[in-house]
């Protein structure tokens, strides 16, 4: 078994290797837009090679761009029947992984030099203080992907990493939510709860009020920076979540984790006026995503239940109770925290599909 993920490198090129970056990029992106058009137009894949095409990029890179706008009209335009046509807009260049190298402190690549392709080494900088990124690199490395935002160049490469799946059927259930953004429990009844709810609804009050003056003052950018603030503090927040629970899932030596199907979440989630906002905006798919895949990589299987009355029935004698406040209790004599009787009865709720470990 392998797990593919993507591992972001930060790149410091020099004035003369960030143009041409940028200008290899913009070809990338014409040549993938006219490939696409032109199997659009014919309905089907055009046959091309690397000399019918006049793009100033390397031919290992028209290579990676016939099959790229292959994929994307198979994968896209033909499987939407034609309603979707994506049209590239966000400067990118692709290299699979016989044409580049890394060495973790420099990326080697090919590019146009004066009409020639050349090959040129771009400093890069791995800015992860664990250390897990210098790991998971060991591993064998997929394409490179250059993208440029904001002036700054980003690489991300795809690695392939073995996995094995944990023996055993020990399950922990997670409840994910606003107030207390996880809760896990052990079929043996270890808990945990995971990050701050009540710090996480104060930032995004913070960026709310912000956001709005910003808005009364007409300063477009200065909202967009601010959004990608929020976002990239939201995303680190699910990184950090995701973390502890697989981290937490290891130490308790648990082979299946069990998280809630989340779709239409924010149709049937409970909430108040005050959390609306909140629930909205936060990404429980992103860091439902965050645990499966770090999970998949300890060896450790997810899968996904129905969440229907997870938090109304008692995990005693499974009557359904609803409840007004933090504490669950039942009439005969159960109580717990809302959101652990969550996790309680994820770990036995019905899984979505049928295939699951018994519990």
């Amino acid at each position: 078994m392998s797990q593919t993920i993507t591992v972001k490198v930060k790149l410091l090129p020099i004035r003369e290797q960030a143009q041409l970056l940028k200008q290899s990029s913009l070809e990338y992106i014409k040549v993938m837009n006219t490939l696409v058009y032109e199997m659009v137009e014919a309905k089907q894949i055009t046959k091309k090679s690397t000399k019918d095409i006049d793009a100033n990029i390397p031919s290992a890179v028209k290579n990676q761009a016939i099959k790229d706008a292959k994929s994307v009209f198979t994968t896209k335009v033909k499987k939407s029947k034609y309603t979707i046509i994506p049209i590239l807009k966000k400067p990118v260049c692709v290299w699979n992984n016989q044409n580049y190298s890394f060495d973790f402190t420099h990326i080697s690549i090919p590019l146009m030099v004066e009409g020639k392709s050349t090959r040129m080494k771009i400093r890069a900088l791995l800015v992860d203080k664990s250390g897990r990124n210098f790991s998971l690199l060991k591993h064998k490395l997929g394409t490179l992907r250059i993208t440029e935002k904001s002036g700054k160049w980003v690489a991300q490469i795809s690695v392939t990493i073995p996995t094995t799946e944990k023996k055993g059927t020990k399950i922990l259930g997670v409840d994910l939510g606003l107030k207390v953004p996880a809760v896990a429990i052990t079929d043996d009844g270890k808990v945990r709860f995971f990050g701050n709810g009540r710090e996480n609804k104060y930032r995004k009050r913070k960026f709310r009020s912000v956001r709005k003056k910003l808005g009364k003052q007409k300063k477009v950018n200065a909202i967009r920076r601010l959004d990608d603030k929020e976002q990239r503090w939201m995303k680190d927040k699910d990184h950090k979540v995701s973390r502890q629970i697989v981290n937490f899932a290891i130490e308790n030596k648990i082979s299946v984790i069990r998280l809630e199907q989340l779709t239409n979440i924010r149709q049937t989630t409970r909430t108040s006026r005050k959390n609306e906002k909140s629930l909205h905006t936060w990404s429980f798919h992103r860091l439902s995503t965050f645990i499966e895949y770090k999970a998949n990589v300890a060896g450790v299987k997810v899968e996904y239940v129905n969440p229907a009355y997870t938090s109304q029935t008692c995990p005693q004698c499974s009557v359904r109770n609803k409840v007004k406040d933090r504490r669950y209790v039942c009439p005969c004599g159960f109580e717990k925290h809302r959101d652990l009787v969550g996790a309680m009865n994820i770990r036995y709720a019905p899984v979505v599909g049928g295939n699951s470990q018994s519990a």
